[in-house]
């Protein structure tokens, strides 16, 4: 890990605390500063506006790992309206960079024009670059939830009242065909046609189709609190409520992690009392997935916040026990980071997967920075840890030459150095989004430490 950084941040924090105010910036604030600084060259610079497809429409997905836009672009719904969502914040976050606006708009346009399926309503999962449907015609919740998510944040853009519209139909749509009655939340697998495709019980197959799921949960739940905030309907508002119970009630278990997959009535889907070997070939339906946990923890304060849920104890209390437990059990203690998987088998929990990806360590940084906020005397320390975080993603993450972030920690994946930058499944969302909060958040808690100097 880079000593300098370290040594720069205590160097200007025993400064600031010898000087007045007017002196010396904050350490926090000289932190944010680095920050931005890596957000606009390092990140946005390098995809826009390069990854607009100015022929074709939306975004090209796939760059080598120095920025070259590879033959093959295939655009899915999830990529294509992350990268409408990201375009739209930094158009409100740096108004003065006007391309931001445009890819909003561009990206927006191909949603519409070419990702919305005009016969049976809700989006394609995959499309070729010109925008015709190929693979699987199966829709998805979770695709569907994204396409919503972008939507409301191009609507609080730019007021676009067209889409705005898109938004209630996607939701309307979703709501319609997804939504499960009985059991509440929503089926994630769906025909064209928006049929439910469900699974009634948990067999040894190691395919996904026909669960409920966690990850399509908590992205839904970002979804509708995207839109709640520029659409306060009461059905939104209750479909938003009854995910972030669900979630907090049916998902997450006892110990503190996401349950991955489940039956429609929310049995979880587990192979705890078979064999290492049946666990292990399972894995992809059954382990803890650290970087969901710590990303959940944020979501589930971000919708009880929007909804108004004041001293809402209990989500507080959910999501510092899952980022508590992801510390506890995925926390690298030599250099830092989450790692990617483990599992509780019957003889004690182990670490599965020892890689660590980028998204799960941007939304770490963030999780960690907001729990620092919130409970900054707490022996967890998550103010430190999160220096350790970042100082792991700027030695190993971060590509200082080429740009980005590589798509894992190069101290696990030292391969990773030249696999590309951008596909299909890795764009910038992730990114922004943390860099951008944590940004917000070191620049607020800056100002009130030296509200505090003032004071005293």
């Amino acid at each position: 890990m880079k000593l300098s950084f370290f040594l720069l941040f205590s160097s200007l924090l025993m400064l600031f605390s010898c000087k007045e105010k007017e002196s010396v910036k904050n350490p926090k604030e000289v932190l944010a500063d680095q920050m931005e600084q890596h957000l606009k060259t390092e990140v946005l610079d390098q995809w826009y506006p390069q990854a607009m497809d100015t022929i074709d429409g939306g975004f090209l997905s796939n760059f080598s790992y120095d920025f070259i836009p590879g033959e093959k672009q295939e655009k899915m719904i999830v990529t294509q309206s992350r990268h409408v969502w990201t375009n739209s914040k930094a158009s409100k976050k740096y108004p003065e960079t006007s391309y931001y606006l445009k890819g909003a708009k561009h990206g927006y346009e191909f949603l519409k024009d070419k990702m919305w399926d005009p016969e049976h309503g809700g989006f394609y999962w995959l499309v070729d670059k010109q925008g015709n449907p190929i693979g699987d015609p199966m829709k998805t919740a979770y695709g569907n939830a994204f396409g919503i998510f972008a939507l409301a944040a191009y609507y609080d853009a730019t007021k676009d009242e067209s889409a705005l519209e898109l938004a209630q139909d996607a939701f309307q749509w979703l709501d319609l065909h997804a939504h499960d009655s009985i059991y509440g939340g929503y089926y994630q697998h769906l025909a064209p046609d928006g049929t439910p495709i469900s699974r009634s019980s948990a067999t040894l197959s190691t395919s996904d189709l026909g669960y409920k799921d966690q990850n399509s949960s908590i992205h839904i739940l970002e979804a509708f609190t995207e839109l709640y905030q520029v659409w306060p309907d009461q059905i939104l508002k209750k479909r938003l409520e009854e995910m972030l119970l669900l979630i907090q009630d049916q998902i997450v278990t006892e110990k503190g992690y996401l349950t991955l997959f489940l039956l429609r009535d929310w049995t979880p889907v587990t192979f705890r009392d078979s064999t290492d070997e049946v666990i292990l070939n399972h894995h992809n339906l059954d382990h803890v997935s650290f970087g969901h946990d710590v990303e959940t923890g944020f979501l589930m304060i971000e919708a009880s916040e929007e909804l108004g849920w004041a001293h809402d104890e209990t989500t507080h209390r959910i999501a510092k026990k899952m980022i508590d437990h992801a510390l506890e059990f995925g926390w690298d203690y030599e250099v830092g980071g989450f790692y990617d998987e483990g599992y509780y088998f019957n003889d004690g929990f182990r670490i599965t997967h020892d890689t660590k990806n980028w998204w799960a360590q941007a939304e770490g940084m963030n999780a960690l920075l907001l729990m620092a906020e919130l409970y900054p005397e707490d022996p967890q320390d998550y103010f430190q840890k999160f220096l350790t975080l970042w100082g792991y993603t700027d030695t190993y993450l971060i590509d200082h030459e080429h740009g980005d972030w590589y798509s894992g920690g190069l101290d696990k994946q030292p391969e990773l150095r030249t696999v590309g930058k951008g596909n299909i499944w890795k764009g910038i969302y992730h990114h922004y989004r943390s860099l951008d909060h944590c940004i917000s958040r070191l620049r607020e808690m800056s100002e009130q430490e030296g509200v505090e100097l003032d004071v005293n």
